[in-house]
C-alpha cells in the first residue's frame, strides 16, 4: 500500500477488487445489530449533511463505514476484537493511506448511542482532511 494514498485497482488487481466487492455485498445483507443501528443515523446524509458508505473497499480491506469526502472510516468491534493484532496492522494501513480511523466496540453502539454520534460528528468538523485519493505527490 502506497504511503500517500492507496493503490488504484489496476487490471492486476481486478480478481481481489471483484472479490472485495462480493464479500463488501454479503456484509451488507448480514450486518450485525451494532452496524444497522449505527447505518440508522447515518444513511442518507443524516449527519452534517456528510455521504457515508458501507462495508466499502477500502485498498485490501472492508471498512464497516466510510465517509470518503472526510476521509473518515469507522469500525465497529465485537469481542472478537478484542487484542486482535491484525486490526492494528489494518488501522495503520488505512490510516497511511491519509484516512483516519475511528473504533468503537459494539458496546458503545448499545449503551452510547449519542455519544458515538457525537464523536463521529465532532471528527468530521475538525477533519478537514482532503481526499485521500486527490492528495497524492
Amino acid at each position: 500500500m502506497a504511503t500517500c494514498c492507496l493503490v488504484a485497482v489496476g487490471e492486476g488487481n481486478s480478481r481481489l477488487m471483484k472479490r472485495l466487492i462480493s464479500t463488501a455485498r454479503k456484509l451488507r445483507q448480514s450486518q450485525t445489530e451494532a452496524e444497522a443501528i449505527l447505518w440508522s443515523r447515518l444513511r442518507g446524509r443524516q449527519l452534517l449533511g456528510k455521504k457515508f458508505r458501507r462495508q466499502a473497499p477500502i485498498g485490501d480491506f472492508i471498512a464497516d463505514f466510510l465517509c470518503h469526502d472526510a476521509g473518515l472510516v469507522i469500525e465497529l468491534d465485537g469481542s472478537q476484537h478484542v487484542d486482535n493484532h491484525r486490526d492494528l496492522e489494518r488501522t495503520a494501513a488505512i490510516e497511511s493511506a491519509g484516512y483516519i480511523v475511528l473504533r468503537f466496540w459494539n458496546g458503545e453502539v448499545f449503551q452510547n448511542l449519542e455519544g458515538v454520534i457525537e464523536r463521529i460528528a465532532q471528527t468530521l468538523d475538525v477533519s478537514g482532511t482532503p481526499d485521500p485519493l486527490t492528495n497524492c505527490d
